[in-house]
C-alpha cells in the first residue's frame, strides 16, 4: 500500500478563484494534486479576505503562518511534507531557505503564475514611451530575484511557452529546472457550444479583470480614453460594461453611463457575465504570462477582440478567437464588425473551441505533472546533485533573505 503524500502550498494569498486567473490556476493544481492522492496543507502569511474560497470544501487544511518567524520552522518540522509548492518568487525567498534546512529532503516547487520581471520590465519600457527589448530583462532588478529562486527550487511551473524561451535562451536556465504547464479546462464538444448563448441572445462589449493587476487599470483607461471613443462613433448605440475586483476611486470615476461606458464593479459570476456578453474587449500594453479572461472568453463561446501582447504563447498556431490587432483604429473597425457579423462571430467561437482543445487540455497535462514529480521524489538527490547554481545559491555566504529575516525577527522580539 503506498504512503500518502504530503503537500505544502505556501500561498502570497488565500485563493480567490472568482477573483484572478490566478486564484483560479491555484485551484486547478490543488484539484491534481487532490485527484492524484496529495494530502494538502495550504499556508499563507496573507490576511482572510471576503472572497477567499473555503479549502476545508475541497479536503485542504487551512494555517496563517507568519512572515520573519521561527514559528514556521516548528510546523514545518511537524507536517514533514514530501513536497513543498511555493506561489510566486517572493514566497520562495521569504520561506525557501526555511524549508530547505528544515526538511531538506522535501521537493521544492514554484509556480511563478508569470514572469514577474517580464511584466515589470515591460511595464517600464511603456511609461518610458518605448519598445521593449529582451535585454531589458537583464538589468531588472526582479529579474536577479526571479532566476534565483527558480534556480533554488527543484521545478518552477512555467504557464507561457514564450516564457519558457526567454529562462532557456536570455537566461540560460537548465531545461530540467523548468516545467510548461499552462492553464488546465476541460475539453469542449460540440454538444458544450449548442448549450451556450446564442448570437441573438448576447449583447454588449465586456471587459473583466482584478484592478490590482496594473495591466488591467492601464488597460481600462486605454479603452476609455482611445478606442472607445472611436467604437462609439461607428456604433453610436454600443455599450462596454467593465468587470472587476477591487476597483480604486480612480477606476469608479471611469463610470460615465451616458457614453455607453459602465464600471460595473466585482462580478458575483464572472462566467456567466461573458456568456451573455457578444465581444470581449482586450487591449492590453504590457503584461506577461497568459491571460486567464481570454481563455475564460473561449470557455464562455465569447470571441475576442486584443492585441499581440493580450494573445501571446496563447494559441499556438491557431486562428485566434476574433481579432489581434495594436492599431486603435483597426480594433474599433474590427470590434464592430465582429459585433455585427453573424457568420463571422459564429466561425471566431468555433475557433475559440480548438485553442481550448489543443492548447489548454486538462487530461494532456495533469498525468504527466504527477509523473514528473513523483521522478523528482523518487531521484531528488541525483536531480539536485546536476543543478550546481541551484546548491551555489542556498550556501550561506548567499543567503541574505535568510539573514535579513532572521534580524527582523531578533528586532520584532526587542
Amino acid at each position: 500500500m503506498n504512503q500518502i503524500k504530503k503537500l505544502l502550498i505556501i500561498g502570497f494569498v488565500w485563493p480567490e478563484p472568482n477573483s484572478s486567473a490566478a486564484g483560479r490556476r491555484m485551484m486547478q493544481l490543488i484539484s491534481i494534486f487532490k485527484q492524484n492522492g496529495f494530502e494538502i496543507t495550504f499556508a499563507s502569511p496573507a490576511l482572510d479576505s471576503d472572497f477567499m474560497v473555503d479549502l476545508s470544501e475541497f479536503g485542504v487544511k487551512k494555517v496563517s503562518i507568519e512572515l520573519n518567524n521561527s514559528s514556521f520552522d516548528d510546523f514545518i518540522i511537524e507536517l514533514n511534507p514530501d513536497v513543498v509548492l511555493f506561489d510566486r518568487f517572493m514566497i520562495e525567498e521569504q520561506f525557501g531557505w526555511r524549508v530547505s534546512e528544515n526538511c531538506p529532503k522535501a521537493i521544492r516547487l514554484l509556480d511563478t503564475e508569470d514572469l514577474h520581471c517580464l511584466r515589470t520590465a515591460r511595464q517600464k519600457a511603456f511609461k518610458e514611451n518605448r519598445a521593449f527589448e529582451l535585454l531589458d530583462l537583464l538589468s531588472e532588478e526582479v529579474a536577479k530575484r526571479e532566476v534565483a529562486s527558480i534556480l533554488r527550487c527543484d521545478l518552477s511551473f512555467i504557464i507561457s511557452e514564450f516564457e519558457m524561451k526567454i529562462l532557456n535562451e536570455v537566461f540560460k536556465i537548465n531545461s530540467d529546472l523548468l516545467y510548461y504547464l499552462p492553464f488546465l479546462v476541460y475539453e469542449m464538444s460540440e454538444l458544450d457550444l449548442l448549450k451556450l448563448p446564442l448570437f441573438e441572445e448576447r449583447k454588449n462589449f465586456v471587459f473583466i479583470g482584478n484592478f490590482l493587476h496594473e495591466p488591467n487599470w492601464n488597460t481600462v483607461q486605454y479603452l476609455k480614453e482611445t478606442i472607445w471613443p472611436l467604437i462609439k462613433k461607428q456604433f453610436p448605440e454600443a455599450i462596454l460594461e467593465v468587470f472587476g475586483a477591487y476597483p480604486s476611486q480612480k477606476v469608479l470615476q471611469l463610470h460615465q453611463p451616458k457614453n455607453g461606458f459602465f464600471i460595473m464593479g466585482r462580478a458575483e459570476n464572472a462566467n456567466e457575465i461573458v456568456k451573455k456578453s457578444r465581444i470581449v474587449l482586450a487591449p492590453i500594453r504590457f503584461g506577461a504570462g497568459l491571460k486567464g479572461k481570454l481563455l475564460e472568453a473561449m470557455q464562455c463561446g465569447t470571441p475576442s477582440i486584443t492585441s499581440a501582447i493580450g494573445s501571446e504563447a496563447m494559441h499556438a498556431n491557431l486562428p485566434w478567437n476574433g481579432f489581434i490587432t495594436d492599431d486603435v483604429e483597426l480594433f474599433a473597425k474590427k470590434a464592430v464588425e465582429l459585433y455585427h457579423d453573424e457568420n463571422l462571430w459564429k466561425q471566431s467561437q468555433k475557433n475559440g473551441v480548438a485553442i481550448v482543445n489543443e492548447c489548454y487540455q486538462l487530461s494532456k497535462y495533469s498525468t504527466a505533472l504527477v509523473t514528473k514529480i513523483n521522478s523528482l521524489l523518487n531521484d531528488s538527490e541525483n536531480h539536485r546533485l546536476h543543478n550546481f547554481m541551484g546548491s551555489l545559491l542556498q550556501h550561506h555566504t548567499l543567503k541574505s533573505t535568510k539573514y535579513m529575516a532572521k534580524w527582523i525577527e531578533a528586532k520584532n522580539k526587542n
